[in-house]
């Protein structure tokens, strides 16, 4: 389960950032993430949970914001949503699609104190 690690990641941003910016405590962190970026939300939320225990984010609200993956297709040049990666363009059926956006996952907000 590869979202552990990622919430150790986050955590450990959370930490340095603690350290640079002068805050003691996280209350709440809002998290983009990609539907391409290959991340299973409910483990991702099961797994702050755990990882942030005995830190400075013990008890904050996780929100995720999900957002689309998008692509460009060369077949009909236009700028198109992919749902899963390898699907075809949904308004010409051209396999030619290129991704690009929807594969972050990154911290956007959080509410300190």
């Amino acid at each position: 389960m590869h979202e552990m690690s990622l919430c150790e990641g986050m955590v450990q941003i959370l930490e340095e950032q603690a350290r640079v910016q002068n805050y003691r405590r996280v209350k709440q962190v809002w998290l983009e993430v990609g539907a391409l970026a290959g991340v299973e939300v409910a483990a991702l939320r099961f797994c702050f949970d755990v990882v942030c225990r005995g830190t400075l984010a013990e008890g904050a609200i996780l929100h995720v914001l999900e957002t689309p993956g998008q692509g460009w297709c060369m077949a009909c040049s236009r700028a198109v949503v992919v749902e899963r990666r390898f699907d075809p363009c949904p308004e010409c059926g051209s396999h030619q699609v290129q991704v690009t956006g929807g594969e972050e996952m990154r911290i956007k907000e959080l509410e300190v104190e």
